[in-house]
């Protein structure tokens, strides 16, 4: 059983240096994920096995501090989902002032037309004749 708990240790270490020969790279590391490594079963290093115990404990360690590499794209993930809802934010205030300026220049138009008695040129329009 020493030869085997070697296969475990070593396949840890491959694990931890990032690696593995068996196992996609990345892979989280877990008991299920060693044993693989090692050429062994899924589930074949149990808790309630002694012989174990300190490969157990090598590995939640080395799992612990190692980060998961899911954490770092649902931080990316949000990231981008914060930085898509300010875009979207500033767009929203744009249209409201565009919006309000349409508002503005119509009443402005209005005002004009009452006060010069209801004609009023546009600013640009077709040249008249004349004027050439």
């Amino acid at each position: 059983m020493a030869s085997a708990l070697t296969d475990y240790f070593e396949a840890l270490e491959r694990l931890k240096k990032g690696q593995p020969l068996v196992v996609p790279k990345g892979t989280k590391i877990t008991n299920d994920a060693v044993s693989l490594e090692a050429g062994r079963g899924k589930g074949t290093i149990k808790k309630s096995r002694p012989i174990f115990a300190d490969l157990i404990a090598a590995i939640d360690e080395a799992a612990a501090e190692r980060p998961d590499p899911q954490d770092a794209l649902k931080r990316q993930l949000a990231s981008a989902k914060g930085v898509a809802e300010e875009y979207r934010r500033l767009w929203e205030e744009a249209l409201a002032r565009e919006a309000s300026l349409l508002m503005e220049l119509y009443e402005a138009k209005n005002t004009i037309g009452k006060l010069t008695g209801g004609t009023v040129l546009p600013i640009r329009g077709k040249r008249h004749r004349a004027a050439l």
